[in-house]
């Protein structure tokens, strides 16, 4: 009889190295696999170790307590009636999702592949991650789109609106100084009213339609604060906010982009509204302003009484792409955009917030000029010796806003010659001469900026003495042009004081 072999393998290490390999496979899959009956009623007899490392659970917990169908372990308990019916009723699922919540209480997405007799269940939270940003950038995308279309398109209406509405503006002032009974002097306040108001809804459309370069002037704040809420009254009325605004009495002027302040202020805005009702279905807003004197500084805060910023989000909060909403209801670029508009005024933007106690956002800009002045007297305030005997071409292809604008500078001592185009001003430049020119952007032949550069070679003098009225300059060529020339220009529709205001600056 042979001794034994101790290099050889004994039959009985054979069967338990057999029985054995199965389960180190089962325990060693990198997805989930539960084996038992599926259903309301599970009766679950193994899970392996990664199951049991997806969900949360310790490495000794009994395989009959890692239940990955459990109710608690969902968010939505319909998504776990469809899964058992589509079990019961078609025998089986595919690449199935699911959201569960794991036992520390963070949510995962699965994918799960089932018949009634076990399944295997597959953590894609990552891949989710990726899909949910490439699909936010795809939006992003699209949105850009669509906003540069509409920017084209509101540019044209808007030129063709403010027009007309330049034209009533121009005319009920000009009634308006003229001797009239009660009735009808309230009548023309009204229409001034209105006008001035259909004006503010034009440029802000204009505002928010379009990417536009920054061009920074003196700015009230609180101007910027009432026309900003003045564009979300209808909505805030609609969804219970009540809006409560501190405004601080004659604080400085600060220089800055009002367009890019605005786009700040309507970020903060809409962000604390969609807080408030989403958490209460109501709410209260409230803006304040005021100067800091220490600091030089102008500060705006945005205060609701919404659920708050958890603090573990506001270190992230200004992040790209990091938002708190659900996917597809924010895109994390309007906090970020804000800070970047600060940042570039030489300011900046934090939050102060509790859980559950409201958060507040405050923008701080630098004074950029002197403390608020009052404003300048009306028109009917400026000596009309100013502008006795100059002569003045106007050059304006819209003939009933060319005559309210031709009588009203008639009115202050000019000596007005008209032009129906960019190619008639030519001509009539030919024919004499001119202390300055008012002329229109947009006309057909020869347009404003064809009509300055060729007036600008053939008379340079007369190239500082010229302004511009249009009806839509933001993100244009137009924008760039007036840059360029720094001539003075006004936006349709415009009062008759702001247009004798910059005649008067044009030729000091």
């Amino acid at each position: 009889m042979r001794s034994a072999d101790h290099g050889a393998e004994r039959p009985e290490d054979t069967l338990l190295a057999d029985a054995v390999a199965p389960w180190r496979f089962f325990d060693s899959l990198p997805e989930g696999i539960v084996v038992g009956l599926l259903g309301p009623e599970a009766k679950l007899t193994t899970v392996n170790a990664h199951l049991k490392q997806m969900l949360g659970c310790a490495v000794d917990t009994p395989d009959d307590r890692v239940d990955p169908f459990h109710p608690e372990r969902f968010i939505d308990q319909q998504a776990r009636a469809v899964l058992f019916s589509r079990l019961q009723n078609d025998g089986g699922v595919r690449n199935y999702p699911l959201r569960l919540r794991r036992n520390d209480g963070s949510l995962i997405w699965v994918e799960v592949t089932a018949t009634r007799s076990g399944a295997v269940i597959r953590d894609v939270t990552e891949r989710k991650h990726h899909e949910d940003q490439s699909r936010g950038l795809h939006h992003q995308l699209l949105q850009a789109e669509k906003m540069a279309a509409l920017g084209q398109t509101i540019s044209g209406v808007a030129h063709e609106l403010n027009n007309p509405l330049a034209t009533i503006l121009s005319w009920a002032e000009r009634l308006a100084e003229t001797p009239a009974d009660d009735k009808s002097r309230r009548g023309l306040e009204v229409i001034l009213k209105e006008a001035e108001r259909a004006a503010r809804i034009v440029r802000n459309l204009l505002t928010f339609a379009r990417k536009r370069q920054s061009t920074r002037m003196m700015v009230d704040v609180n101007d910027v604060v009432r026309d900003t809420l003045a564009l979300r009254a209808y909505e805030q009325r609609v969804a219970n906010i009540a809006v409560v605004q501190t405004l601080a009495a004659g604080i400085p002027e600060v220089f800055a982009d009002a367009h890019q302040i605005k786009q700040v202020l309507l970020n903060l805005v809409i962000n604390a509204e969609q807080a408030m009702v989403s958490s209460r279905g109501r709410g209260t807003l409230t803006v304040r302003t005021w100067h800091d004197a220490d600091r030089e500084s102008v500060v705006l805060e945005v205060n609701d009484d919404g659920p708050g910023i958890a603090e573990e989000s506001q270190d992230r909060i200004f992040d790209p792409f990091f938002t708190t909403k659900e996917v597809g209801k924010g895109t994390g670029l309007g906090l970020s955009v804000a800070y970047a508009i600060s940042q570039e005024h030489g300011g900046r933007i934090w939050v102060a917030s509790q859980s559950d106690a409201g958060a507040s956002f405050f923008v701080e800009l630098p004074v950029g000029g002197h403390p608020l002045q009052a404003r300048t007297p009306a028109p009917a305030a400026v000596s009309l010796e100013t502008f006795k005997g100059l002569r003045v071409l106007v050059v304006e292809d819209e003939p009933a806003l060319a005559t309210a604008v031709s009588e009203a500078l008639a009115d202050a001592g000019f000596v007005v010659d008209r032009a129906c185009d960019g190619e008639d001003g030519l001509t009539r430049l030919t024919q004499g001469t001119y202390d300055l020119i008012i002329c229109d952007l947009k006309m057909p032949r020869i347009d404003g900026m064809q009509f300055y550069r060729a007036m600008a070679a053939a008379t340079p003098a007369l190239a500082r003495r010229v302004i511009f009225v249009t009806g839509a300059v933001a993100g244009t060529d137009a924008e760039r042009f007036l840059e360029e020339t720094g001539c003075r220009w006004l936006a349709k529709p415009f009062r008759l004081g702001e247009l004798l205001r910059a005649a008067r600056e044009a030729l000091a």
